[in-house]
């Protein structure tokens, strides 16, 4: 399929792994010029290096809780590319797992200041960009979290929420400029971060990764209906169509990719 943005810009934070990398590498495949933007520079100049092998990339480390290093990305991006079509937020992090009598208010703002104030330090950033184009795809990731909260992942939960409230409204403060913006919610894919969860419960339960695995399926995600973690690329190929001329009518949306992990029709 055509996704007609052969030749856009595509901005994508947390670019150095997992739905980033895979987002990254599907646009790139339709012509789309890469700027790949990640905290640390190891994982980003390998994958970068690959990208390179698909079609055009650049890249650079910034950290989104950091304004003056967004600015100071979007200056780096906007010198080699000149403009930007499209933003696709993958930046994250699981936060702190506590109990919420546990929950200190620096665990809070950790979490909310990764994972939601980022996106909305990247959208201020390259919003104008897209305004002057009259042309723009935002897609925001939020979560199952932000609907079927879970209490050991409250900051997380909370973050996602917000960004799921963030999406609707930038959506229809932007939609007249030509910008549709809207999220994409997984569950339980299979990424770095994921990983990291699993091999603490490993330890934890004294088990292998893979049985780390089954039995979170069994016991935490009993409503993920195909009893498997999602693949990075499957996200992707929603992200890519959000990306696309073919979500022209499509705006502030969330579309779950989470195997039926989320219970109710909400």
């Amino acid at each position: 399929m055509d996704f007609g943005i052969k030749g856009k810009v595509a901005v994508i934070t947390g670019g150095d792994s997992g739905m980033g990398k895979a987002t990254a590498k599907l646009l790139a495949a339709e012509g789309v010029k890469i700027a790949l933007i990640d905290k640390t520079k190891d994982d980003l100049n390998t994958t970068a290096q690959e990208i390179g092998e698909i079609g055009q990339v650049i890249q650079t480390t910034a950290d989104l809780t950091n304004l003056e290093q967004v600015e100071a990305a979007k200056q780096q991006i906007l010198e080699q590319y000149g403009t930007v079509h499209i933003l696709v937020n993958c930046a994250g992090i699981t936060g702190s797992t506590k109990k919420f009598l546990e929950l200190t208010d620096e665990d809070w703002y950790e979490t909310i200041d990764v994972d939601f104030m980022s996106a909305v330090r990247v959208c201020r950033a390259f919003i104008p960009s897209m305004q002057k184009e009259g042309w723009g795809r935002i897609v925001l990731i939020g979560s199952e979290d932000a609907v079927q909260p879970y209490p050991d992942e409250m900051p997380y939960c909370a973050a996602k929420a917000a960004i799921l409230n963030l999406t609707k409204n930038l959506s229809k403060i932007y939609a007249k400029d030509g910008i549709l913006i809207n999220s994409v919610s997984p569950a339980y894919i299979a990424t770095p971060m994921t990983d990291a969860m699993m091999k603490k419960r490993a330890e934890e339960k004294g088990t292998s990764f893979d049985e780390a695995i089954a039995s979170f399926l069994k016991e935490e995600r009993p409503h993920l209906e195909l009893h498997r973690r999602g693949e990075a690329q499957e996200v992707a190929a929603v992200i890519a169509f959000l990306c696309s001329q073919h979500s022209s009518f499509v705006v502030g949306a969330n579309y779950r990719v989470d195997g039926g992990s989320v219970a109710t029709v909400g």
